[in-house]
């Protein structure tokens, strides 16, 4: 499949079998506990079906002027993704020949000068150039997580990223995953700081598991107060018709059965 922009030819070609991918390690420890926390939420939820891909620092995958350019976003999502044969492990992802182009990319900022807002036409291409020029992602979003600071970019009619702004409650909603996005202050496992979590249509906060186990403990806990409670207020009730019992009794009366 072949596309034009900016005067560059855009083909989907398959990556060789034994292309050597970069394995460059991610910058700090945050990078994948926050792309693993986002597919999590998602899993429980039971969002992540089949022709769904979720994935965090994989390959990207287009050949631009007869030149590979490869992209690893640290997450994104898409949809109708082909199947691969043979229990085939992916390497990579190349949008219009194995599937959708993803409906939306994540970066995760960090301290140091980075690619994110690159928009060097020149190859390699910058990451904000290859989302917005060449892969055409409808969603692009840029998160900080030191400062909890979170920006997110559509495709407007003129195919730049226009920002977005949030809504009422700081949430974006994000159409092609069908949930809003939206940053949250918390601990999970060993960290402490700001999340990205997702929202649905009646801005009910998806949780992850460890918090559906809290949840699940502490309606266990509501329903056994409840139960004493019952329990006590019945057997005052005995206490009390048994005593009301014995002053008849003793006014010569005998209570009705």
């Amino acid at each position: 499949m072949t596309a034009s922009t900016a005067n560059l030819k855009i083909t989907w070609e398959k990556l060789p079998d034994d292309f050597i991918l970069d394995e460059e390690p991610v910058e700090n420890i945050d990078q994948p506990l926050l792309a693993a926390a986002l597919r999590e939420i998602l899993e429980i939820a039971g969002l992540i079906v089949a022709g769904i891909l979720v994935a965090p620092n994989m390959g990207i995958c287009a050949t631009v002027d007869s030149k590979l350019v490869i992209k690893a976003p640290d997450w994104f999502y898409a949809r109708h993704v082909q199947p691969l044969e043979n229990q085939e492990i992916r390497r990579s992802y190349t949008p219009n020949l194995e599937g959708d182009i993803p409906a939306i990319v994540m970066e995760f900022l960090s301290a140091t000068a980075n690619d994110e807002y690159s928009r060097k036409k020149t190859y390699p291409p910058g990451k904000w150039f290859f989302y917005e020029q060449i892969l055409r992602v409808p969603v692009y979003a840029l998160f900080e997580p030191a400062a909890g600071v979170l920006e997110v970019y559509q495709l407007d009619s003129s195919g730049k990223y226009e920002v977005q702004p949030p809504d009422a409650f700081g949430r974006y909603w994000i159409s092609g995953v069908g949930l809003f996005l939206g940053v949250w202050y918390g601990t999970k496992a060993e960290r402490t700081g700001y999340w990205l979590r997702w929202w649905d249509e009646s801005s009910e906060m998806l949780l992850w598991g460890a918090e559906m186990v809290e949840r699940e403990r502490q309606q266990r806990e509501i329903a056994q107060q409840q139960a004493e409670q019952e329990r006590e207020l019945a057997e005052q009730e005995r206490e009390r018709s048994s005593i009301l019992v014995a002053q008849l009794r003793a006014l010569g009366i005998e209570p009705e059965a």
